[in-house]
């Protein structure tokens, strides 16, 4: 799929009906960081679990598809999947395990650890995939805004998310040109210093239409009349109503919930009770 696509994609999920779809942008956001904000300061894998549990039910509620949820998570999951794949061997504890090279071990601290990040990892990007799958990306960026983010901020930001899909579309159609000419970076029987040199080439080529872009963009914004107090987006006028004090009630009664749990009862529960520290 191309950076179109992707686009079209999350358009598509974004303009589904359900009452998450219609809520006010900002409450959205607030709520959703803050159930990312609490993830990341609990210490307990129970937690983790529940809060992924009220974040998969409120999928549902909104009529996300799981199956591209699951996708866009797996495919997000390995940028800090990778660094907790070393806690194991490096956070000190009881040995568990020793390796046969290097005298590497494990320890079951260690493992406990990686348990507790990858959980958080899990609740923190299905808070986002949530969150990109019931608003459009402007509207998030208007919501920022609205929160107080200086109006440049929030254009440089929405300029950059539309950037971002063109440049993977540019970067595909390069590669797509170098793959028609037979050229393979990974092809051991050309020189090193050949492929290299002709990968700085692609990189190369990818500043220059950036550059290309950036000015054709700068010239069609200005020809419109476009200033610093022009609004790049017009959202509909989402009024705070019962839908949203019945979202916040329940986000703010779960985690509090949650908290006087693991305080009192959790423990109780062994090793996904037990706090990580």
């Amino acid at each position: 799929m191309n950076g179109v696509g992707s686009v079209r994609e999350l358009e598509k999920e974004t303009d589904k009906e359900s009452p998450l779809h219609s809520m006010d942008g900002r409450i959205k956001l607030i709520l959703l960081i803050f159930i990312i904000v609490y993830a990341v300061f609990s210490t307990q894998l129970l937690v983790m679990i529940f809060l992924e549990i009220y974040l998969l039910l409120l999928i549902w509620i909104s009529n996300v598809s799981f199956k591209t949820t699951v996708t866009r998570v797996l495919l997000l999951l390995p940028f800090g999947g990778f660094i907790i794949l070393f806690q194991p061997f490096i956070h000190p504890g009881n040995i568990i395990w020793t390796g046969p090279i290097f005298g590497i071990t494990m320890t079951d601290a260690g493992l406990m650890w990686a348990a507790l990040l990858m959980s958080r990892l899990i609740v923190a990007l299905t808070s986002i995939v949530l969150l990109s799958s019931i608003s459009p990306m402007q509207e998030v960026v208007e919501s920022f805004r609205k929160l107080g983010m200086p109006r440049e901020f929030a254009m440089i930001f929405s300029l950059m998310i539309r950037f971002l899909f063109m440049f993977y579309d540019e970067l595909h159609r390069i590669s797509h040109a170098q793959k028609a000419r037979c050229f393979d970076a990974f092809n051991k029987n050309l020189p090193y210093k050949w492929r290299m040199k002709q990968l700085g080439y692609t990189v190369a080529m990818m500043f220059l239409r950036a550059y290309e872009q950036g000015e054709t963009i700068y010239l069609s914004m200005a020809s419109r009349g476009f200033s610093d107090k022009s609004k790049l987006y017009h959202d509909k006028k989402k009024k705070i109503g019962s839908r949203e004090y019945i979202f916040i009630a329940t986000t703010i009664g779960l985690v509090a919930c949650l908290q006087i749990l693991a305080m009192f009862l959790f423990h109780q529960w062994g090793f996904v009770g037990m706090n990580i520290v």
